[in-house]
This record gives C-alpha cells, structure tokens and sequence, in this order.
C-alpha cells in the first residue's frame, strides 16, 4: 500500500477549475449560461464574472486573480470578442500565465474562422483598428493583444459548426473534466511513486468516453493497489454523479453477508435513503435498475471471491453511460474470468523511490538525515524488496530509535520476520486449496529463482498437479514467471512467509518437518538422529561446510535431495542409493565429490545432475529397475569414462548429457532410448583439447578422420528420431563425418556444431525439414556450401537462428532462408559481400545482424543502407521480430549526418512535433551510436538502448533489450562499432493510444496537445543492469524520426554513396523540409573511415550496385 493521506484531502490548491473569458453581450445569456451550466453541475468550479465588473473601461483586478487562481480558461471566441478591450486584456493574462506557469487554454470558435482570428482580418482587422485609435500611445499593448490572439487561435479547439449546441457542451464538458482528472496535484507528500501509476491507470480507465469501464487491478498483498484505487477515486469522483467506495470487501463480506455490501453501494450513492432488503437478487435488481442511467463511479476493494462482482456490478448495463468500475484484488484469474474491459498490475517501487517513502516514515523526510542511518537504511530497503507495505511498517517501527536499536532490528529481522507484515501477505496462502499451499512452500523452500519447466517435472510425481497449480500462484500474485515464461520468481517476503509457514508446524524440533532447507537445522538433525519419515525434501545448496552426507535410512520418504554447490562435499553415504521414494538426486558442482555408491537402485528417481563433479571418477553400477529415470547430466564429469550397461533399461529417458567427459566413444544403447529428447556430446574442455587445438588444421583433420570415435557413432543416431535438441559442439568433427542419412532425426529442432572442423556445412543438413536454430561459432569454414555439390542452407526452411560467429575463415554466404531472424556472424574476420547478387549474403531477412569486428564486411556493406532495407522488409517480417523493433552491429567510426540529432554523450533527448501522432507519413524512430570496450579485460560488457517518452513529468517507456558484446570473443573490441536500432511508430504510440491522435481526443495523454505541449524523446544507451553487468564505453549517439520519403531515397544512394562514409545530406535536407524533422544537422567534417586506411581502393559504385540490385530482387520475391 502507496500512503494514505493523513491530512483532509484538497483535490486542488487552485480555487477554480475554470476560467471562462466570453463577449457578454454576444454569449452572456445563451450559449456561456449553458456551458456554465453543465460544467457546474459536473462538479467542475467555474468562475465566471459578475456582468457589473464591467462598468468600466478598465479590466477589474478581480478577474486578474480569479485567472492566476483557476486551473484552466475557456476562452469563447464570439463574434465580437475581438472588439472588447475588456476581452483582449483578459486573453492577454490568461496566455501570460499559459507561458509562465503552465496555465491549461481551451478555445471555442462559436461562429468564427479561427484563421480571421490568427490573421486578424475580417471582423477581427476592424476591432483592432478602433483599438489603435483609441489607444493611440499605447501600442505596446495593442501588439500584446494581437500576439495573445494569434498565440491562442493557433491552438487547436473546439468548433460549433452546425452541430447542436447541447450536444456540442456535453462534449466540451467531458474533455475539459477528462483533462482536469490528469491536471490535478497529487498534494499528499508521503504519496511516493505514484505519479505514473496513475498515469497508466488513467489511460486504462478513459474518463472522457461514454461507455461503460470496467478496470481491474491485481498484485500481491501490500503493493499499493488501495492506496492507488483511492487516489484515483479522489481525484475523479467530483465528475460522476454519483459515487461509492467499499473497502476491504473480503473482510466485510465474511462478516456481514453481500447484502450488507449492496446497502452500502446503493446508500453511498443515494444519500439519505433507506434501502430495505434482505436478499441478493433482490438487491441486484434494485441495483440494476436504479443505476442504469446515472453515470457513477465505484470502487470495490479487496475483492476476493465472483459473487462479489456478481452482486455488486452484474452486467455492464447496470451502470449508466460514462460509469467507471475500478476492482482491487490480489487474484488475477478472477479478474481475467469476469467481462472486465483492462487490467492494471502496479509494480514494486524502484530503490529511489523506496528509500524515499521509508525515509518519510522512519525520519518524517524525504531523506535519510544523518550519515549513521544511511547504510542501515539501505539495509532495511533492501529487505523490504520495493513493498510499500514493508516500507511503512518497518519505517514506522524504527522511527525515533538509536542506531543500536536499528541494527538489533535488522539482525532481528535475518531470523525472526515482522509479524504485521507477514499477517497481511497471508491472506492470500490461506485462501489457496491444500496443493496449491504445497506448491507454494516447496517454491519458498527450494525453488524460488529456477526454471518453471524443471519445477513442474520435480512436482509432477508429487501429486500436486504443478502445471494448473503454479498458474493458480501466478494469478493469485503469489509467484510471478519472467517475460520468456521460464524462470519462477517469488518476492523475498513471500518466501520468507512460506518458510516461517514451514518452521511453525514444529518450531523446536526440525526433524519432524517435511522440509529442510537451512544448514542449522540439518546439523541439529544429523547429529541428534532423528527419524526423518516425515522429510520430503531437503535443501542444502551452496552448504560449504558439509564434508560427508549422514545415514539417510530413516528418510524413507524422502522425495527431492539437492546438494547442489557443496564444494567441500567428498563422499555420499551408500544409503543415499536405495531410497526408494527419491525422485530428484542434484549433486551438481560438488567439485569435490570423489566417488557414488558402488550401487544405485532408486526406482523412482526421475532426476539424477552429477554436472560438474569434476572429481567424480565412476558411474555407479545400476542394481534394479530405473525405468522412470528421465534426465541423466554428467557433463563436466571429466573424469569418468564409462556408463553402466543397465543404465539401457531407463527406456523412458529425455535428456542425456555427457558433455566434456573422458566417454571416448558414446556407448551404441543410446539409440535404444526412443524418447530421447536433448542429446549433448560436447567435447573436452581441458588442457588436451587446447594444446590439440593448436596443432595444424590438416593434422586435425588426418586426425579427425582415422579416430575420432564420435564419427563412428553418428550413424547410429539417425535412428533416434524423437531427438529434438542435438548438441556436438567441439566434436573434432571433419568433412564427411556427419552422416548423409542424418535427416532420419526427422524432429530435430536444434544443432550446434560449433567448434569443429568443417570447412563447409555438410549437404545432409538441408534435409532437417524441422531444424530452427544452427550453431557453427569457430569453424574452419570457408562457404556455407560443400564444394562437390549445389546445396546450402537455403532449403532450411524453418530456421529461425543462425550463429557464425568466429569462422575467420568464411569469405562469403550463399542465399539465407527469409526466415531467419537472428544472425550472428561476429568475429568473421574474412567475410565480404561478393559481386554476384546470387551469392549475396541476404541481411535484409534477418531481425538482427551482430556483425562485431566484421571490418572487411563494413568496408562493403553500409550500415545506413542496410537499415533502410530492413524498415522497408520490416511489415513482411513482422513475425521475425520482438515488437518490430531489430539492431544492427557492425564496424564504425561515424554516425551518419543522416541522423540528424546527434549528441557526443551516451543519451539524448528531443523535442517530437506536436502534430506526430496524426502525422500518416512517419513509420519509426532510427537511432544510433558509437561504442567501444570500456575495459578491454571484461567479457561480459553489454550495450542497450532504453527509451522513454516524456510529458511534462510523465514518463513511458519503450520496449528494451540489451545486446552482449564481448562474452564469446578471443579479442576484446578495440575499435569503434556502430550500433543501429529501429523502433516502429506503434512502440512509440502503441495503437491503444494512436487511436486518440486527434487534439479533440478525451484521451489523457492526447489531450496535452491543446496546450501545444510536445513530447520528448530520451534515448539513454548504456544503462547499469547491476552490480555484475558492465556497459560498454558509448562516444555519441544520434536519432531520426523515420518517414516513407526516406527509404525512396535508397534509389538516390546508387549513384552518391560511397560504401564507408556516405553522403546523406541530400536525403536530411529534403526530408526536414518536406517532413518537419526535429533538430538540423550539425555539418560534421566528415574524416576517411579508420577502417579504410589500409584498404585498396575499388570501383565502389559498381559493387553497390551489385549489392542493391541483389536487395531489390530480394525485396520482389519477397512480395
């Protein structure tokens, strides 16, 4: 929960809503009456001025102050407006303030051109022509009034034309009441990061249009959906007619029944009447029909249960039109299986945000005021993971205690959780059926953080249905899935809940448990002896004390065993291999770990990871049926050589690893597993394979051809046609050791060859009809196809994934499939684009090219060019690509003066034009940047692109990602590398707000634009994701808005363009005149390309030329 306020709440300190500027003589008592009216009676305070103001001459001050004192004017543009001296000072005031202090302007043309008013001629060149004769000595203001009139009329407004004038207030009522929902301060100081919360739900709930909404917000307990709810409620309230809140509805229904909550509804809205019924449907008739034509606002907190919604909101024609319904829960799918129009999910707060609301609560401040609290704050934050909840009780807690009584706190906290905190977030576990609250421990306990597919396969045999179960979590907010659907997350306090959930069952005596998991109590287990029949699962990963494991006898029931990460751990007791019940064993990187039970007789086990035990040296015998054996990791086992004979009978199994083990030859059982799914046969790692990989190519292929025994043993997996993921990575395969028949893995979907020695891709790979993703980093190729025959890949029709990085060997690719998206071809240190457009490599198909220290590449391709033709393929590769938005990475030393914002800093931001949105002819946003290595003894620097839109004090994001560049290569990146990304228009202004482009919008956003209020683009290109990740170094960076006009000039750079350092200026020129393109070009000194210093100089315009003509067929086969 976001604060509540704890002073009264004054929506405004302004003391009107709106100003109304009129003609009295020409709209006093008709059209202004009305319009006054109507904003009144939608609780909108208006000032007006009393008709005896204007005795005289003279503007009184009056009105002056009413005008610095109103949120907003109204200013209607009559017919004689322009003739009232009265008029003209008021408008000059009113713009005053516009300019100085943001002072909102609305104008209606009642009966005038806005052009006569803007070129003051007609009528208007009349008045101002008796002004200038009256105020002879005065033309200073004359010209004042003459530029306030032209400022506003150029405003876009609200004209009458032959509409209804009823009809027509009706509407101006709703956009200014729409407008001044988002106008209003938020004025409570402890309501910390809730600005653009309410931005996001505004846009959700749309005030301004006449339907009936129905607004849904979820999370977990504690994250500030009722502190957002109520601030909302506050601020939209005085524009329904009628309104209700009903608080903590789970409580009150448990309590009092839901009739008592339909009163509550019907008497909130109603004042002063008695509603007397005592049955449900009763009160849903009374509902239905005394609210289908009242336009109202509710808000139902804390919903927890579909009857709820049943008999409080029924159908959406129970509301009258405009009504707005805003639901709280913490349960998504009851929110997801009820007819509601959006959802809203508010996010933890950021740690900037969090300090600060536990510096308000802890200090009454909005900062920590003395140095001794500074790092015992951030420890307090740190633990409370960005809930509001936690911030407040502990803030509150601590506030006015010595800095000794805050570190007794916080070590009091490592062991003991605060119970107020704790009582609130288990709300939600209460309410979950029996296995979901399984589900839920054994996550807090064991699973917090790993893959969502690897808990399913541990739970499943457990009973608890983990597919439908770990949904249930998701939708109750009490697990959350990463955006890729792969990694199960759950908050800190939650899990610290599940385990004190876990620990109260038996707080003295651990043993009795059905879950262990921390250190303490295992040893207090160990060496007391206690019977284990109730341990299910035990949890010691990362235990660096544990030497040796204990008897495990009397844990007969004993599921799930992981030990992954005990470094120290040396031997296993051999009761460990007859339990019965185990289904995960996890051993990995148990680096110490010599030997395993002579033998293994786990007849429910699923699940055995001995990964990294790189001093394991045998693999137990098999004694008795492990058919339901499923997975079997011994990669990085370097040690052991051999698999045991009866390991054949688990002819269940899915996944086999003997990755970088001293298996010389693949025992020939593994083509009886006929459900085999993921195979991986990567080869050694270790010294032997270094020193072998500086030995001659041609000796590694003499090699590779007389005894490697992995190329015997490749005919045999043909027959495993259930494999979907094959993995031969550093196999010292050679050519003709893959197999022509290899096509009998008629379902393999995913093949890394990388590290061999082929000097080209075998022609049996494009009979894999299924195979997506293909992994050849590190070869010796030199083409893509093999040179006895015409095959390449380009019959791969499904692949979707292609990785060349480091083949210094490869001059040239063949035709691609259009479907790939992803290419990577960094460290080719060789690869050029060749003449003939046959052979071209075709880069325009592809969503992303890495092309890193590609240079001879970048001598022959230009960056810019090769952007153009991927925004002009991008609408027939949409599928290709996230959201549509594709990089480029390739050699550079220049940004192209074609970018026409440019900046020598790592971020830059720019004005957009205000008519962008309804402007049909721009398609994107194209940005751009220099990068380097910022330390070249790193191998994990990232560069990325994180955009916001800005309105004010309002912030959107755009989508981001981050690229790698530097993890898988031999040299650091010493020189300069362009990175290019392309965002389309609909990730600027998603089509949910597009639609509203017009400044006549009820819209929140769209509805700035009647105050001439652009928004700002910021491009930051080397944001920190942590403490672990580094951000190359970024020299300058440049961005453009993108319009059609642009790519026709692709025809133009045939003829102008050199292939290193183009010339764009033409193409700047023309599009900012024609387009209104932000900024102007800085003419930058345009330098030779570092990269062509030592280059011989070719025709280039001829080689361009191949290359567009290449792209221009390309282009045609692909419509």
């Amino acid at each position: 929960m976001l604060s509540l306020p704890s002073t009264s709440s004054s929506i405004s300190r302004k003391k009107y809503d709106v100003f109304l500027s009129f003609r009295g003589e020409d709209t006093r008592n008709n059209f202004t009456d009305h319009l006054y009216d109507a904003l009144s009676r939608s609780g909108i305070v208006t000032f007006r001025d009393d008709p005896k103001l204007e005795a005289g001459e003279e503007i009184a001050p009056e009105l002056f102050k009413a005008i610095q004192q109103s949120w907003c004017s109204v200013i209607i543009f009559s017919q004689t407006y322009a003739f009232s001296s009265w008029c003209l000072e008021e408008l000059a005031e009113i713009v005053k303030q516009h300019n100085n202090d943001g002072h909102k302007v609305f104008p209606i043309f009642y009966h005038v051109d806005p052009s006569d008013l803007r070129k003051q001629k007609e009528k208007v060149e009349e008045a101002f022509a008796r002004h200038k004769e009256r105020y002879k000595e005065d033309s200073e203001k004359i010209q004042r009034w003459r530029n306030a009139l032209i400022q506003v009329a150029a405003i876009k407004g609200w004209h009458l034309n032959n509409r209804h004038e009823s009809e027509f207030i009706k509407d101006i009522v709703k956009k200014i009441s729409a407008k001044l929902c988002q106008t209003y301060p938020v004025t409570h100081s402890d309501l910390v990061g809730i600005s653009d919360r309410l931005e996001d739900i505004y846009l959700k709930i749309n005030i301004g249009e006449d339907d009936v909404r129905v607004i849904g917000i979820y999370g977990m307990g504690g994250i500030g959906k009722t502190t957002l709810a109520r601030v909302a409620y506050t601020q939209m309230s005085s524009h329904f007619e009628g309104k209700s809140f009903i608080a903590d509805i789970r409580e009150v229904s448990d309590k009092c029944g839901l009739v008592s909550l339909q009163k509550q509804l019907l008497s909130q809205i109603f004042h002063g009447e008695c509603f007397n019924f005592f049955d449900v449907h009763e009160g849903s008739a009374i509902i239905s029909h005394r609210l289908s034509h009242k336009k109202v606002l509710v808000v139902l907190d804390n919903v927890d249960n579909i009857q709820h919604l049943k008999c409080l909101v029924g159908r959406h024609d129970w509301f009258g039109l405009g009504s707005r319904i805003v639901v709280t829960t913490r349960d998504e799918h009851l929110l997801r299986s009820w007819p509601v129009d959006d959802v809203y999910e508010p996010t933890t707060l950021n740690p900037k945000d969090a300090l600060q609301l536990f510096s308000l609560k802890a200090f009454h401040s909005d900062t920590v005021l003395k140095d001794d609290f500074v790092e015992l704050s951030i420890h307090v934050v740190n633990y409370a993971g960005g809930l509001p909840l936690a911030l407040e009780v502990l803030g509150s807690f601590l506030c006015g205690r010595d800095a000794a009584q805050w570190r007794s706190t916080i070590e009091r906290l490592k062991r003991d959780s605060n119970k107020e905190i704790l009582d609130k977030l288990r709300i939600s576990f209460d309410g979950l059926e029996e296995r979901e609250k399984n589900i839920f421990l054994d996550i807090a306990c064991f699973f917090n953080g790993e893959k969502k597919d690897f808990v399913i396969k541990v739970l499943y045999d457990c009973d608890f249905f983990p597919d439908i179960g770990i949904d249930v979590l998701i939708k109750k907010s009490l697990v959350k899935v990463d955006k890729h659907n792969k990694d199960l997350k759950m908050h800190d306090l939650l899990q610290e809940m599940g385990r004190t959930i876990v620990k109260e069952k038996c707080v003295d005596e651990p043993g009795k448990r059905c879950r262990l998991w921390e250190e303490k109590d295992v040893h207090h287990v160990l060496t007391k002896n206690t019977p284990l029949l109730n341990l299910k699962i035990m949890n010691l990963k990362g235990s660096q004390k544990l030497i040796k494991t204990p008897d495990f006898t009397t844990a007969s029931n004993l599921e799930v065993l992981i030990l992954e990460g005990c470094t120290k751990l040396v031997d296993v007791h051999p009761s460990i291999g007859v339990l019965k019940s185990l289904i995960l064993l996890n051993l990995r990187d148990c680096k110490s770990l010599r030997s395993l039970p002579t033998k293994i007789g786990m007849e429910s086990l699923e699940i055995l990871i001995l990964s990294g035990c790189s001093s394991l040296v045998r693999f137990p015998e098999i004694d008795g049926n492990m058919e339901r054996l499923k997975t079997l990791d011994l990669s990085c086992c370097y040690r052991v050589e051999n698999l045991s004979k009866n390991l054949q009978q688990a002819k269940f199994l899915e996944k086999l690893d003997l990755s970088e083990t001293a298996i010389t030859e693949p025992p020939s059982f593994i083509c009886q597993f006929k459900n085999l799914k993921v195979l991986s046969l990567n080869g050694r790692k270790g010294p032997s394979y270094k020193l072998l990989s500086n030995l001659p190519s041609l000796f590694k292929v003499i090699q590779g051809r007389r005894t490697n025994p992995m190329a015997r043993m490749l005919p045999l997996l043909s027959g495993l046609s259930s494999v979907t993921e094959l993995k031969l990575r550093d196999c010292n395969l050679c050519e003709g050791d893959i197999p022509r028949d290899i096509s009998g893995l008629s379902c393999l979907e995913k093949l890394d060859l990388s590290g061999n020695n082929f000097i080209s891709i075998p022609a049996s790979l494009t009979r894999l009809s299924k195979l997506g993703y293909l992994e050849l980093s590190n070869c010796n190729m030199c083409t893509l196809g093999e040179a006895d025959t015409h095959s390449d890949i380009s019959g791969l029709s499904s692949l979707w994934h292609l990785d060349l990085s480091g083949c210094k060997m490869l001059k040239s690719l063949p035709e691609l499939p259009t479907s790939i998206p992803v290419l990577c071809i960094d460290g080719c240190s060789s690869l050029e684009v060749v003449a003939s457009p046959s052979k071209v490599c075709n880069l325009v198909g592809c969503g992303d090219i890495r092309a890193i220290n590609c240079f001879k590449l970048a001598e022959k391709i230009n960056a810019l060019t090769l952007l153009k033709e991927h925004i002009k393929a991008l609408p027939n590769s949409r599928k290709w690509h996230e959201n549509g938005i594709f990089d480029i990475m390739m050699p550079g030393s220049e940004i192209p003066e074609w970018f026409s914002q440019q900046k020598s800093d790592s971020s830059i931001k720019i004005p957009l034009p205000i008519n962008l949105r309804k402007d049909g002819e721009w398609i994107g946003v194209a940005c751009c940047c220099i990068f380097v290595n910022n330390d070249a003894s790193r191998n994990n620097e990232s560069i990325s692109c994180d955009g916001s839109i800005f309105r004010g004090r309002n912030c959107r994001p755009i989508c981001w990602r981050n690229r790698w560049v530097g993890r898988q290569f031999d040299k650091p990146i010493m020189k300069d590398h362009l990175f290019l990304r392309y965002f389309p228009r609909d990730q600027l202004y998603p089509f949910s707000l597009d639609k509203y482009g017009d400044c006549e919008t009820n819209n929140l956003w769209a509805t700035d634009c009647l105050d001439r209020i652009c928004d700002e683009l910021k491009l930051c290109f080397n944001t920190e994701f942590g403490p672990n990740y580094h951000c190359v170094k970024v020299k300058k960076c440049g961005v453009r808005i993108v319009y059609e006009k642009d790519l026709e000039e692709i025809k133009e750079l045939q003829c102008h363009t050199t292939q290193s350092s183009p010339n764009f200026e033409h193409i700047h020129q023309h599009s900012a005149h024609n387009h209104g393109s932000v900024g102007s070009t800085s003419h930058i000194k345009r330098k030779r390309n570092i990269y062509e210093e030592t280059k011989e100089e070719e025709p280039q315009p001829k080689r361009m030329q191949n290359f567009f003509n290449f792209v221009k067929g390309q282009s045609r086969n692909k419509h």
